[in-house]
């Protein structure tokens, strides 16, 4: 690559990433309201999301170390490079780098930093909810690998345009969520624990833990959080769009999509309860992990959703 071929993927990657802030901030503030009205609450307005951040922004944090605010930057700027390389609509910033096991690398730099800040604070409720945090990721990271795995191997390439644009051949028929419907639920389910959304909110658990690796947090540094939680939501809902439903040719049917997946799931949540963090990892090996074996198996041998 070229110093022209690097500027232009830069500035792509930049407008990505500011476009990821504003549309999953203002989504999340919209999600807020409809959930607010389901409960019969007049609900805040969509743009508190922003009203919150910024006014964070603006204080000064309470700090316990280097470590603690070196964490939280880390924390950030692995999961702000991570957005960078996700493509969105024929958008990539750098053509060839899109490739999943690239995203799984960067996305934990980002989760480890977040884990290295919070134990650093000294709270024993921070220290908690990070082994629960990745408790949990081991529990749903297995079965979401197998299916992607799966996928890859069937298409023949790890490139997450690649795998979109296969799936824009022939329309609706071609998304993966419909060749391999087991493997796109099971999926589905994986996406509720990377989210946190209930019966997956055991690392949170405000009622338990006081809200976990979050509990120390104040001022910059809480806003800084605020801020990576909006954009690990952006690459978990848009690598689910990508892989499963076809990525989309337009920003309308990106955004369709993606509304779609991000309101689902947040509503399904408001009529769960929260699992123990032992019967979240029960239940992803033995349901999920058994599904995921059965759609690869049927991948591998049968060729079917290939």
């Amino acid at each position: 690559m070229n110093f022209n071929d690097v500027l232009i993927g830069l500035l792509t990657g930049l407008a990505i990433l500011v476009f990821a802030f504003f549309w999953q901030t203002s989504l999340s503030g919209v999600t807020r309201k409809i959930i607010g009205r389901l409960h019969k609450r007049y609900g805040p307005k969509w743009y508190q999301e922003f009203r919150d951040i910024f006014k964070l922004m603006s204080k000064t944090g309470v700090t316990h170390g280097w470590i603690y605010d070196f964490g939280v930057m880390m924390a950030l700027g692995g999961i702000m490079g991570t957005v960078m390389f996700m493509p969105l609509i024929h958008f990539v910033a750098f053509p060839g780098f899109d490739n999943f096991f690239i995203y799984v690398y960067l996305f934990a730099v980002g989760m480890l930093g977040m884990a290295m800040s919070a134990v650093g604070s000294g709270n024993p409720l921070a220290s908690v909810g990070v082994m629960r945090a990745l408790t949990q990721m081991v529990g749903y990271e297995v079965p979401f690998m197998v299916v992607v795995l799966a996928i890859i191997y069937g298409h023949h390439t790890s490139s997450i345009s690649g795998l979109a644009a296969i799936q824009q051949q022939a329309g609706v028929l071609s998304w993966n969520f419909v060749k391999m419907p087991i493997g796109g639920i099971v999926a589905f389910i994986c996406l509720l624990g990377m989210l946190g959304k209930k019966p997956f909110e055991t690392f949170i658990a405000p009622a338990e833990i006081a809200s976990g690796p979050m509990v120390e947090y104040g001022g910059k540094q809480l806003g800084m959080l605020m801020i990576l939680h909006e954009f690990s939501i952006f690459i978990e809902v848009s690598l689910f769009v990508n892989l499963f439903l076809g990525g989309a040719a337009t920003i309308v049917g990106f955004a369709l999509k993606y509304v779609t997946v991000y309101v689902v799931a947040s509503l399904i949540s408001q009529v769960l309860g929260r699992f123990k963090i032992d019967q979240v990892i029960k239940y992803f090996y033995r349901v999920p992990i058994a599904l995921a074996i059965l759609q690869a198996i049927l991948v591998i041998y049968a060729g079917w959703g290939v």
